[in-house]
């Protein structure tokens, strides 16, 4: 196991910060009273209803293997610190930092836009991916199974998704999951960043601990759910000498495909991984950084299509390299998981010649 130095306690228990950076389209500010910065309680979470219109976000990245994605959140409990997508919340005027993991917008319609949607006649069947941006499988997820109703309607329709999380309450849904199958329709990710308990804790303070995540890869297998591990994202001088032993306990546990990420940190985020750092691992601080600037072309974030996943320079080469040999030795195949659009059916073309006698 990893030899991290002892870490100091977060400033609020079980989140990922306790910092509210400066909103970018805000022009003007507040900056909290020096007490209000002290250690104390967590703040509870809170819940709001997301009226979007359209639930499904189409992208046209050429580094993204999939054109459609489903969020039935925006912010997400998890807390991670690392979290790309916290500049987000921003476009709501909110905060990337707390606010991110406290204030959770909830699109409650998301399983009924979804079966308007695929029950279109203009929907060409193809993999939909849960969710991309946030974790489907948050905490709040667990009382307001928006994740799952959208489930049943992909399983109504039989269209293939795959999903990716940190949390072990993806399990709860093997009954879906299993049936959609079935059919060749769905493929799970469980992410995993680090084996390190402790390290996981700081990092990711609402996500399973990386032994949960192992043993929903284990049951997902058993249940003949097509699984694998993303680990993600790979953090240089960090985590990334982890790579062997995240791969082998999760062929171990059944593991049947695999990916990596490289760390980018867009916008607020480098300010609140780099405030992490320091409260937490003050000696790995400079190293770490330097070593993210080193694959991200001197900066702390690369949003360029070419890079921006894995990186480039000799130390993302060195990632890829060690990615590629942990893989071979853990027995994972190369191959991405094969889904199917072959046994979709729009239930809505089936009902029409009712309405027409």
């Amino acid at each position: 196991m990893n030899d991290y130095p002892p870490a100091k306690p977060p400033n609020i228990r079980g989140r990922g910060t306790s910092q509210s950076p400066p909103n970018r389209f805000k022009p003007i500010g507040v900056i909290p009273e020096e007490d209000t910065l002290a250690p104390g309680p967590s703040p509870e979470t809170q819940f709001f209803t997301d009226t979007s219109k359209t639930i499904l976000a189409e992208n046209d990245s050429p580094d993204i293997g999939f054109n459609f994605s489903l969020n039935p959140y925006r912010g997400c409990e998890h807390g991670c610190i690392y979290c790309y997508a916290r500049p987000t919340h921003e476009y709501f005027e909110l905060s990337a930092g707390l606010d991110f993991e406290t204030k959770i917008l909830v699109k409650e319609n998301a399983a009924k836009l979804l079966e308007q949607k695929l029950s279109s006649r203009r929907w060409r069947p193809q993999v939909i991916v849960l969710s991309g941006v946030t974790d489907p499988y948050q905490p709040g997820e667990k009382a307001l199974e928006i994740t799952r109703r959208c489930l049943e309607v992909l399983l109504k329709f039989r269209n293939p998704v795959a999903i990716i999380t940190k949390n072990n309450l993806v399990t709860r849904d093997i009954d879906l999951l299993g049936e959609l199958a079935r059919f060749q329709c769905a493929a799970v990710y469980l992410s995993i960043t680090t084996l390190d308990n402790s390290l996981s804790r700081f990092m990711e303070p609402r996500a399973s601990l990386p032994a949960k995540r192992l043993e929903a890869v284990r049951k997902l297998n058993k249940a003949k759910v097509p699984v694998g591990v993303m680990a993600a994202p790979v953090i240089p001088a960090l985590t990334d000498h982890e790579l062997p032993s995240i791969l082998s306990k999760a062929a171990e546990h059944g593991a049947r495909f695999a990916g990596f990420t490289v760390v980018r940190l867009p916008y607020g985020v480098k300010d609140l991984f780099a405030e992490w750092l320091e409260t937490h691992y003050p000696n790995k601080k400079k190293k770490v950084l330097n070593r993210i600037r080193a694959v991200r072309g001197g900066k702390l974030n690369d949003p360029k299509f070419s890079s921006r996943m894995k990186g480039e320079g000799v130390f993302a080469e060195q990632i890829a390299s060690l990615f590629s040999v942990a893989r071979r030795k853990a027995g994972i195949p190369q191959q991405s998981p094969n889904l199917s659009t072959d046994h979709f059916t729009n239930w809505t073309d089936k009902q029409l010649p009712l309405f027409k006698k």
